[in-house]
């Protein structure tokens, strides 16, 4: 009796792996991701449209934690992140460029991957002060750039440019607010972001850790940066 359950038991492995063997190795085969326990396929990042039209990145000549005037030119040819932040910031800004340091020491090295963060409170941070918070965070890339300018024009930049919230508010800590995001540009100067399972652009990357998301924006990025890298 032992010997027929063995030869049943082998039966059922050898059917299972006549049916189902080949239906992964035709969804691996076919870039297919699982999410939320449903499989759907692997889509292009979408662009993010303003009335109709693929949004690009405003222009902006800005200086940087070496005094040197760096705009949209410097990032031609280069998929890159761009975020707003302070750096006396008490509260979401180390969170976000701890997580923004991950991309950078995966990426860093590339010269075809860069990284913009725009400081919202540029009448304390001066070159200087942003070279000093860059050593702090041990960024050693060349391509990540801490860049100051009048406060009206780097507001302008956030809120109109991007649509992501920045302001003055004297009551909440650190005397500032702004949103905790990321957003991707790619190598023509173009926002883009993955789709959710509706085929909704998520348009920015969040750059905090957050305990309600399946997937962390930097865990998003990891993938999202290295697929435009390659278009």
């Amino acid at each position: 009796m032992k010997n027929l359950s063995y030869i049943g038991l082998i039966i059922i492995l050898i059917v299972f792996g006549l049916l189902f063997i080949p239906k992964i190795v035709d969804r691996v085969a076919n870039n297919t991701q699982v999410e939320s326990n449903r499989s759907v396929p692997a889509k292009p990042l979408a662009y993010i449209k303003l009335n109709g039209e693929a949004k690009k990145v405003p222009e902006f000549l800005m200086r940087n934690q070496d005094s040197l005037l760096i705009g949209n030119e410097d990032f031609s040819g280069k998929v890159y992140l761009a975020e707003f932040f302070f750096t006396r910031c008490p509260t979401i800004c180390p969170i976000m460029n701890k997580n923004m340091k991950i991309l950078d020491d995966r990426f860093g090295d590339r010269q075809d991957f860069g990284i913009a963060s725009f400081t919202i409170d540029p009448d304390n941070d001066k070159p200087h002060v942003l070279k000093k918070y860059a050593e702090d965070y041990g960024v050693k890339s060349q391509n990540w750039h801490f860049l100051t300018d009048e406060k009206s024009t780097v507001y302008e930049l956030a809120n109109s440019g991007f649509s992501i919230f920045a302001g003055i508010n004297p009551a909440v800590a650190g005397g500032f607010e702004h949103q905790g995001y990321f957003a991707l540009i790619d190598k023509n100067g173009y926002i883009r972001s993955r789709v959710d399972r509706f085929d909704n652009p998520i348009v920015y990357y969040s750059g905090l850790d957050r305990e309600d998301q399946e997937v962390q924006g930097v865990e998003m990025l990891l993938e999202d940066i290295e697929r435009l890298l390659k278009e």
